[in-house]
This record gives C-alpha cells, sequence and structure tokens, in this order.
C-alpha cells in the first residue's frame, strides 16, 4: 500500500496573460512609488512598506515543465492577489536586484556560490540533472542561477532599506526559497539561504546602519536548519523556529530541529526551536509559542530589526505542511512583532505549496506591515494538549542549565522564568480521538506493512530502507499491543504505474470478491481504531488536521453488517473500501483495499497492473520471511505469482 499517490485536488490558481503582463511591468520597475491619495487617515501617516516582485523569479522550474509544488506561481499569485486588493499601489515597488558574490559568500562557501552560478549555463547543461539528483529535494533548470541571484539580492535589498530607514518596513515576494539552503549545500528547495545573507550583510558589510541585534523569526513548517547553523555560534542573532518536527521524521528529518537545540559558544541561548509532535496546530497553537515564549524573550533580546523566513506551508490546505494557520493568525503573529524595533520587519517568502492560503496570508501580512485593521477571524479556539509539553520542555531544558543564575539577564536565564499556567486546551477538537482511543481493532495488512519496521513508520513515523518519503506517524504512538498473521480467501494483485514512496512499479491491492481458492497473506496488527483511523489517513495521502473521523463507531457497526465501507473523506483514494475480514477474539478485523469499481478498471486495462516496484517488492518478502510464513524463495513466488497471474 502506497500513501503518497493517491490522487489529489489541484489548488492551482489561472493567471491570466493580462495578468502576467501587469505583473512583469511590476517587477521590472525600479524604484517607482505607488501614491496612496489618502496618504494620511485620521490624522496618521502611511507607513512606507517596501514590495520586491520580478517576474524573472518564474524562469526557475522544473527542467521538463512537470508539476512540483515549489512552482512559479507560487510568487506571481501572491502578486496577483496584492494588486487585485489595492495594496500594491499603497506600497513602494521596488526594482529586484541581484546578490554579489562577496556578500554570498559571507554565509556560503565560495564553491557553492560558484555552483549555483554557473549550474544555468550551457556548459552545465548536460550535467544539471544529474548535480540535481545528488542534492536532496532540488531541481534546476537554465534559469535557476539568476533567479537564485534575485532572490538573495531582493532580500538583501528591502533589508538594507528598512535598516537606512528610507523604508518602515517590506515583503521580499522571491523563489527560490532559502531556509534550508546551508553553507555549502542547497537543498529543501533552496539554493541560496536569502534571510541569512541579508542578516549576515547587515552586520558585517554595513556597521553604519547601527544593526547590532537581529532577530529572526521563521514560521515556515520545516525547521530552518540552514539558518541555524549559520548563526549557531552568534549572539548577534536570536533564531526563533517553530515547525512541524514529529520526533524528528518531518523534513528536514533529524535532531536538528529539536527544542535541545540552543546554541553553541557565545551563541547558547539565542537558538529557540518550538517543534510541534503532531500535524493540525492552527493559530491557537502558534499563539501559544508566541505569547509564552517568543514575545517575552523578543522583548528581552530587543532587536535592532526583525527578519521574517515567511513561509506559508503551516497554513491551512497546504499540501505539504499538515497544519491550519489561517490568514487571520498569520496577521496576528505578526502584528505581535510589530511592537518591537518600531516595526522594522523585513519579510522574505520561504514555503507555502497551497496557492490560495499563500496569497490570502500574505495579502493579510502586508496588511499589518501597512497597519491597517486586521482582517476578521476567531480566537476561540485553544491549543491542543500536546502543545504544552513542548512549550514546557523549553521552558525546562533553560531551567536546568547551571550558567543561568550567573546572567540574570541573559535568554536563557528569562526563558526560564517563563509559566504556561492555566492553559486552557482544545478539547473540543480531540474528542473523537479520546473515543476511538478506547477501541481496539485488527488492522490486517497484505501490502509493505507485513513488515512491522515498515508499519511502524505509520505509527511512530520516519522510513525504512526503500521508502523515498517518510511517514507522519499517527498521533498515538504507541506500538500495537499483538501481532498475529492469517490467511483470507482475497486475490492479491499490484497495480498503478508509480508511487512516490517507492517509485516505478505497482502497489498491493486485494480484491475480496475473489475466487474462494485465492488466498492472501495478511498479518494483523492490534491498535486502536483511533489509530487505525491515522494509517488510513497516511494511506490515502490525507493530513490528520480533520475534526472529525474518517472511519468512526457508526462506520465500525456498518461494516460488519455490509462487508466493506467507503468513507466519503476517502472515496477518491487509492485505499478507499475499508473491508470487515471478521473478528479475532470479539475483536473486529479491518483491512482497506481499492473500491470494486478500481477493480473493474484494473481488469479492463484502463488502469494498468505492474508488478512491484523492486524496493517495495523486497519489503514485501521481508515481511513474510520474518513472519515466520515463507522462505525467501517461497516469498517470492509467492509476490510473483500474484504480480504475473491475470485478473
Amino acid at each position: 500500500m502506497d500513501p503518497s499517490s493517491s490522487p489529489s485536488s489541484d489548488n492551482k490558481t489561472v493567471v491570466t496573460s493580462s495578468h502576467l503582463s501587469d505583473m512583469a511591468t511590476a517587477g521590472q520597475s525600479s524604484g517607482k512609488y505607488y501614491e496612496n491619495l489618502d496618504a494620511e487617515v485620521a490624522g496618521k501617516i502611511q507607513r512606507k512598506v517596501g514590495l520586491i516582485y520580478d517576474e524573472t523569479m518564474c524562469k526557475h522550474d522544473t527542467p521538463d515543465g512537470e508539476d512540483h509544488p515549489e512552482c512559479p506561481d507560487r510568487i506571481r499569485v501572491i502578486w496577483e492577489k496584492l494588486q487585485l486588493a489595492g495594496v500594491s499601489q499603497r506600497c513602494v515597488v521596488l526594482g529586484s536586484s541581484k546578490a554579489e558574490d562577496k556578500h554570498l559568500q559571507l554565509v556560503h562557501t565560495k564553491d557553492h556560490v560558484n555552483l549555483v552560478k554557473t549550474i544555468s549555463t550551457k556548459q552545465k547543461d548536460y550535467r544539471r540533472n544529474k548535480i540535481a539528483s545528488q542534492l536532496n529535494s532540488i531541481y534546476l533548470n537554465g534559469g535557476s542561477s539568476e533567479a537564485a541571484y534575485l532572490a538573495a539580492g531582493s532580500v538583501v535589498k528591502v533589508a538594507e532599506k528598512v535598516a537606512e530607514g528610507e523604508l518602515d518596513s517590506g515583503f521580499a515576494i522571491v523563489r527560490p526559497p532559502g531556509h534550508h539552503a546551508e553553507t555549502d549545500e542547497a537543498m529543501g528547495f533552496c539554493l541560496f539561504n536569502n534571510v541569512a545573507v541579508a542578516a549576515s550583510y547587515l552586520l558585517n558589510e554595513r556597521p553604519d546602519l547601527g544593526v547590532k541585534k537581529i532577530l529572526i523569526v521563521d514560521w515556515d513548517v520545516h525547521h530552518g536548519n540552514g539558518t541555524q547553523k549559520m548563526f549557531w555560534k552568534d549572539p548577534r542573532v536570536l533564531f526563533f523556529s517553530v515547525h512541524r518536527h514529529e520526533y524528528g521524521s518531518f523534513y528536514p528529518s533529524g535532531d536538528d530541529g529539536d527544542y535541545n537545540m540552543v546554541g553553541e559558544g557565545p551563541g547558547e541561548g539565542f537558538n529557540i526551536n518550538v517543534p510541534w509532535d503532531q500535524g493540525r496546530c492552527g493559530d491557537a497553537d502558534y499563539l501559544a509559542a508566541w505569547d509564552h515564549i517568543l514575545i517575552p524573550v523578543a522583548r528581552e533580546f530587543n532587536p535592532d530589526i526583525i527578519l521574517l523566513s515567511a513561509g506559508f506551508d503551516a497554513a491551512i490546505g497546504d499540501p505539504l505542511g499538515g497544519c491550519r494557520v489561517t490568514p487571520y493568525g498569520y496577521s496576528v503573529m505578526l502584528k505581535k512583532l510589530m511592537e518591537f524595533t518600531h516595526g522594522k520587519i523585513v519579510m522574505a517568502l520561504e514555503g507555502g505549496y497551497n496557492l490560495d492560503s499563500i496569497a490570502k496570508s500574505s495579502l493579510a501580512c502586508v496588511q499589518v506591515l501597512l497597519e491597517d485593521k486586521i482582517i476578521q477571524g476567531s480566537s476561540e479556539a485553544y491549543p491542543f494538549e500536546s502543545t504544552w509539553p513542548v512549550i514546557q520542555a523549553i521552558i525546562l531544558i533553560s531551567s536546568s542549565d547551571s550558567e543561568t543564575e550567573d546572567d540574570p539577564h541573559g535568554l536563557v536565564y528569562q526563558i526560564s522564568k517563563l509559566s504556561i499556567e492555566n492553559h486552557q486546551v482544545d478539547t473540543a477538537s480531540t474528542s473523537w480521538r479520546a473515543d476511538l482511543a478506547k477501541v481496539d481493532i485488527w488492522y490486517a495488512s497484505f501490502g509493505s506493512n507485513m513488515w512491522k519496521p515498515r508499519f511502524l513508520c505509520y505509527i511512530q513515523g520516519g522510513q525504512v530502507d526503500g521508502l523515498k518519503k517518510a511517514c507522519v506517524g499517527s498521533m498515538d504512538k504507541s506500538p500495537p499491543k499483538e501481532i498475529v498473521w492469517e490467511t483470507f480467501p482475497h486475490r492479491l494483485f499490484f497495480g498503478r504505474e508509480y508511487t512516490a514512496r517507492w517509485g516505478v512499479g505497482g502497489v498491493a491491492f486485494t480484491n475480496p470478491l475473489a475466487n474462494l481458492n485465492d488466498q492472501t497473506q495478511m498479518c494483523l496488527y492490534r491498535i486502536t481504531l483511533e489509530q487505525f483511523n491515522d494509517v488510513l489517513c497516511q494511506e490515502n495521502a490525507l493530513n490528520l488536521d480533520s475534526d472529525s473521523a474518517i472511519f468512526d463507531l457508526a462506520a465500525l457497526q456498518s461494516a460488519e453488517n455490509q462487508i466493506s465501507i467507503l468513507p466519503e473523506a476517502v472515496s477518491n483514494s487509492w485505499y478507499a473500501n475499508v473491508v470487515w475480514l471478521g473478528k479475532k477474539g470479539d475483536i473486529p478485523i479491518l483491512t482497506m483495499t481499492c473500491t470494486l469499481s478500481a477493480v473493474e478498471k484494473f481488469k479492463s486495462g484502463e488502469v494498468p497492473v505492474r508488478p512491484p516496484a523492486k524496493a517495495y517488492a523486497k519489503t514485501l518478502i521481508r515481511g513474510l520471511v520474518e513472519g515466520g510464513r515463507f522462505s525467501e524463495e517461497e516469498a517470492e513466488a509467492y509476490i510473483d505469482n500474484a504480480a504475473s497471474k491475470p485478473l
């Protein structure tokens, strides 16, 4: 079974040719001021907010034009939204600027800068794809070099003008993003670390501007690993990142984003990570981190300017983030930061892959920079129960630092004095989980989940050998209570052409209406119905952010009577058919496979039947062998027979 290859809705916004013409014109303008006829409203002078957008950055695209989350339309829809709302006309629209090599080399090695500079040249045409394949989550084409130089240079330009006082604040609408890029390596869609370049430029190249302390806030849903490493020992930069972590299984994976990564040497205590243990975190969770950690610490740090790595992939509906921050939530977070540095804030676009969400969230933020009235929203929801232990852990690790008492004005000491008493919890949105956590079921797996380490990826998060993409895991990460094996009269087969988790080749399905002579080996895991819902979500590439269960107690009762159920939330997905297989020790046995209508499409050839990918087949064989069902030769024959036998 494979969760990453299910169909998903297309959230692309159509950008017309007339819009593109307007955008290109705006991007080519140099220092053009759009006058606000009502510059002084109610005796208040309009803030000078700078914007940079350049259509040239859209030339960075996938080599063959295939779909990719980090696409050119990401910046187009933001610019279009600002124009249609009449906001860009009230801002100072600046021309883009290419970064200088000497400024890039403040945080990057010379070799890395030279690689990015030359990657789009004709001399590198034949090597470009190979170089990209050796990097982590990177694509390259003929427009990549220029876009990367413009992205970094434009953030530097806005930061410089804000530091000089020519602008009050600004937003660099740039791509490719930057916060994953490390000193000597591009990764995570990022080529140069745009914000880090700008911060280092202000501190090291322009001491005349008086910027001695910089607060970098990174609210992108992924940890800003590159930025963290670049200022790891630098007390002039307070780096604050709030992100999904999933115990190190969420991209960029590893321990760098954990709460105990606080900096080193003179930079100790100047690195703060708020790592969410789960997805679905929304406005209330983020504002709790703001109110209990960031705002008190920022007040103590007293920065001269704030650089904001403004990724919008924690936004509601984002296909990669799985969180649910609203435009209102982003606007409130930004508004709280405006109390510092006289509002001298530079926003630089990072991630964000739902085009509607990033456009609305960007608009809400620019309106805050302009000091417009904050958009309407609700702050009635409470943070998740899991949010408070994360915040508490950050406080406790600071409290345990033996040096804090020697530095009563230090940041570590200040965090240690914070309190999160009298918090309230969002119990309404988790009530279904509490109910389903009390019910046990047997989940019968017949695909790669037959191998226990692979199945634990769906429970505890992570990935195994051959799996190209990590799993987020379930909310309840408790291991299965029991594991047994059974044989059922289903027909095992393999179909589809490609899966993002395994590559080219089919994945496992069963036909419950097959000939009774057909026998399918299944590994049964005793888990809770809550965990089964989370596995169902992951198998079908859904976020674990629903306020209601996909397969609840009523569905469980119906399945017993009807044999199979098609939950509406997964009706268009690959594993949309939850099948009742009976009971074992009075505990229901459930599996999930394709719908009967999909079986007919496999039979007709409308959807291809294909042997499994090599890595995928190896995982099935491991499960069968380690489960004691077959020898390795017998397991290979079992898989080969299922893959070659006509439906």
